[in-house]
């Protein structure tokens, strides 16, 4: 039976766009669904502010009555006018074995974004960088995080025939916690505080961390502004995020580096204890027990993994040792919670900067994420 696209056009159709994902992925040991309102908030074009700017377009792949294949068509027209280019971007993508289906799906995609004028298509990328970036390519015997998102082996391969290349790959970490703060890392911190009159902030409850909430994500803008990709927050953005994810965080795993003179944020990590088995339990929602794993695994004890969410540094720190005061401040936390191990987020392979920061610890290369690019002829 031939493959049919369809263009969804309703909440019940978008759920099913949705729950796609976690059916196909069912059963499989390192799979880390995601939770089924939080991507249908994302994907909503009245309740996400990213459509301030962007646009989108969702289709399904069904072979006859079965569900066999989804992908977003998104372009993010400030990201564009930043980088100066002309190009739709793909994501939400996942599709059967079968590569009349994912050829259907891809020219569906490509037919809309030459529509709009695109001359190129690069992916997996969403609309902001916190949505789920690049198509893994190595580490298939690897768990998730909740940040990132699983693929089969053999998605890479059907996008090579359908003529797409490597644009950027991104790389993650498996980090040792050691036992004690390096004692480079000590004296680093104790000279960095001194020098630029920097000082280490903390949180115990939400109402001290919400007069920073919004300097956190504006620290984000400034850090991530040159990378891949990166299209700036906007204010109502920020406001959208803070409200999201401020209250979700727990604050205890949290380090701020606020400079003393002002009470500017100028270096922030963000951890969180691993939610990848909570998550595999949820199945995509948070009833009837789905909280109940969640809630185990940020506050219950065993859970050896703690996830390092974001990490960043102004741009006139960079460079300057302030990383080295963040975990100056974690390791400690770390141990007395009893995480061995810490997963970075993707890192840029070009961005050496932010991979200099685990030199000194023992650290192992697990995964490694692409984005793709093809040209279009309009």
């Amino acid at each position: 039976m031939a493959i049919h696209i369809k263009e969804i056009r309703d909440k019940e159709d978008l759920r099913a766009f949705v729950k796609f994902n976690i059916d196909l992925y069912e059963g499989n040991p390192y799979h880390v669904p995601g939770l089924i309102d939080d991507e249908m908030m994302t994907l909503d074009k009245h309740r996400n502010p990213a459509f301030d700017f962007c646009e989108s377009i969702y289709f399904l792949a069904y072979d006859g009555c079965k569900i066999v294949g989804r992908i977003a068509g998104i372009i993010n027209h400030r990201a564009n006018d930043t980088w100066k280019q002309h190009y739709a971007r793909f994501g939400f993508v996942d599709f059967v074995d079968d590569e009349a289906v994912s050829k259907a799906l891809f020219e569906a995609v490509e037919t809309w974004a030459i529509s709009k004028g695109m001359n190129g298509i690069q992916g997996p990328l969403g609309f902001t960088d916190l949505d789920h970036e690049g198509l893994l390519v190595w580490g298939f015997d690897r768990v998730g995080t909740m940040a990132t998102a699983y693929s089969f082996p053999y998605y890479m391969e059907h996008l090579a025939k359908l003529g797409y290349v490597k644009d950027q790959d991104w790389q993650e970490f498996c980090i040792t916690i050691p036992k004690e703060i390096p004692e480079k890392h000590q004296r680093i911190s104790e000279l960095v505080m001194k020098k630029y009159g920097l000082t280490i902030k903390k949180f115990k409850n939400s109402r001290q961390i919400w007069p920073y909430a919004k300097k956190i994500f504006k620290l984000w803008n400034e850090a991530y502004k040159p990378l891949y990709g990166y299209s700036e927050l906007s204010d109502k953005q920020i406001d959208y995020y803070v409200k999201m994810y401020i209250p979700m965080l727990r604050l205890d795993l949290i380090t701020l580096v606020i400079r003393e003179a002002d009470d500017a944020v100028v270096g922030l990590a963000i951890t969180l204890p691993s939610l990848s088995e909570a998550l595999q339990k949820a199945k995509g929602s948070l009833l009837p027990f789905g909280w109940v794993h969640l809630l185990k695994a940020m506050y219950g004890k065993g859970n050896k993994t703690v996830d390092l969410y974001i990490i960043g540094i102004a741009p006139e720190y960079q460079s300057r040792g302030v990383n080295a005061l963040l975990f100056y401040d974690l390791i400690p936390m770390f141990n007395k919670y009893g995480f061995e191990r810490a997963e970075s987020n993707p890192e840029l392979e070009l961005n050496k900067k932010v991979q200099s920061q685990w030199e000194y610890f023992e650290t192992e290369h697990i995964k490694t994420r692409r984005a793709f690019l093809k040209l279009l002829k309009n």
